[in-house]
């Protein structure tokens, strides 16, 4: 019965977001209260369980990052970055596009997706006020590319670190398995936004000739600052790679980088925290704690396992069910929570198969990463790019991200499930 009660409560408020017609952050906040006040999850769990609550490693990990944003901010290095774009692809649109989704793809695997975002889509609204242009055909193409890209590695998207942790499988096993399709599937959503946006893209001559005159040098406001903070943005950077190494949650890193960030710079704090994006990180405890009342009456569990005991004597079905049950679950569900949820179900499955069964695992990354991209909550770069856009008056809707997401999970989980298929199952 709680159960019921808790999949009710997560699809009247999934509605409401979606609908828009209340504010996400009021609608997560009521749903998780409701979730705690009802009995169906206990309110400590909510608060200190690792699977069954708020994530506080993401929570932490964006507001560090936030900080650290925040101050590089204050260096002009993003008005410097955005005439740069600008003059380098001449003001074109979809050339402008190709750039920034490129930049963003090939720094996705490396910072992972939401580091990228925050520090791409500031940039992105630079300058496409800049062209007069509107910034959201060019933010939302990120969001997509950023999920596509982070896929490829290990600390490249959340869900891959919790994948890799569960299964004991390392930076170069992902490389291996997940970046051959990545870098197809990359090529093949470029190609496709020439489509999916060619009414978005707006030329004004008038406007690029203003920019290319620009000086991008005299838009550094604070060169000192400028070098103290890559300095430490490659600290930080260097802690996310060696996560495998050392064992320090990117949490942690972040943190401590946004600390010394905070000692170096020597700005005002209270300045420095009017740059969090507090409504972003309050809609991720709320979302958190509604996933965690699926998870606590065992909504999700009793789906997996009915997953695994149906396709348990084929390989290749099983296989399949993962990776689409994964991009559908995980659209709708936040993938960070979902494959969480879900990992120690495939562990079993994996267990559970004749022969490798490793195959299974490389499905549900690639189903999970690529669901991130099925609608405006699916992912943590979703929420938090459109919280970026909101912010500097560039309003993405619900339905405006996933009409297009949608349609891009469609294309990269149906080339995944055929690379899937083709590589283990023909070719092995």
């Amino acid at each position: 019965m709680t159960g019921i009660v808790a999949l009710s409560i997560f699809t009247i408020a999934i509605g409401l977001i979606a609908s828009e017609k209340v504010h996400k952050v009021k609608v997560v906040l009521v749903a998780a209260g409701l979730m705690v006040v009802l009995g169906i999850i206990p309110g400590s769990e909510v608060f200190f369980s690792e699977h069954e609550g708020i994530d506080w490693n993401v929570i932490f990990l964006l507001f560090g990052m936030m900080i650290i944003v925040g101050i590089i901010k204050q260096t002009g290095l993003f008005d410097f970055l955005a005439i740069w774009a600008a003059k380098k692809s001449e003001g074109r649109p979809y050339k402008l596009m190709v750039m920034l989704m490129g930049l963003t793809a090939i720094a996705s695997p490396f910072l992972d997706n939401v580091t990228t975002i925050m520090l791409v889509a500031p940039v992105t609204v630079v300058v496409c006020d800049r062209l007069r242009i509107p910034a959201q055909p060019y933010l939302i193409a990120e969001i997509l590319a950023s999920n596509i890209g982070g896929a490829a590695t290990l600390i490249g998207d959340p869900p891959n670190i919790i994948i890799g942790s569960r299964a004991g499988l390392t930076f170069n096993d992902f490389l291996v398995h997940m970046a051959p399709i990545v870098v197809i599937i990359f090529v093949v959503f470029v190609l496709l936004t020439r489509v999916m946006f060619r009414k978005s893209f707006e030329y004004h001559p008038e406007h690029v000739a203003a920019v290319m005159a620009l000086n991008e040098k005299k838009a550094i406001t604070d060169r000192k600052l400028l070098v103290r903070s890559l300095v430490v943005l490659g600290f930080v950077i260097a802690g996310f790679s060696l996560h495998s190494v050392f064992h320090v949650e990117p949490s942690i890193v972040a943190l401590v980088g946004a600390g010394v960030m905070l000692l170096v710079s020597r700005t005002d704090v209270n300045d420095v925290l009017a740059e969090v994006e507090w409504p972003t990180l309050v809609f991720f405890m709320g979302l958190f704690a509604m996933v965690a009342g699926l998870v606590h009456t065992g909504v999700i569990a009793t789906i997996g396992e009915w997953i695994s005991a149906t396709f348990a004597d084929d390989t290749f079905a099983a296989a399949s069910v993962l990776l689409w049950g994964s991009a559908v679950f995980g659209a709708f569900f936040d993938n960070i929570p979902y494959v969480a949820t879900v990992a120690p179900i495939v562990e079993q499955m994996v267990a559970a198969t004749p022969g490798d069964g490793e195959m299974l695992w490389w499905a549900f990354a690639l189903g999970a990463d690529f669901g991130g991209n099925g609608t405006a909550i699916a992912a943590s770069a979703n929420v938090v790019a459109i919280g970026i856009a909101a912010r500097t008056g560039h309003r993405i809707s619900f339905w405006q991200f996933t009409k297009y997401g949608l349609l891009v999970t469609l294309m990269t989980t149906a080339m995944a499930w055929a690379y899937v298929w083709l590589r283990y199952f023909v070719l092995a």
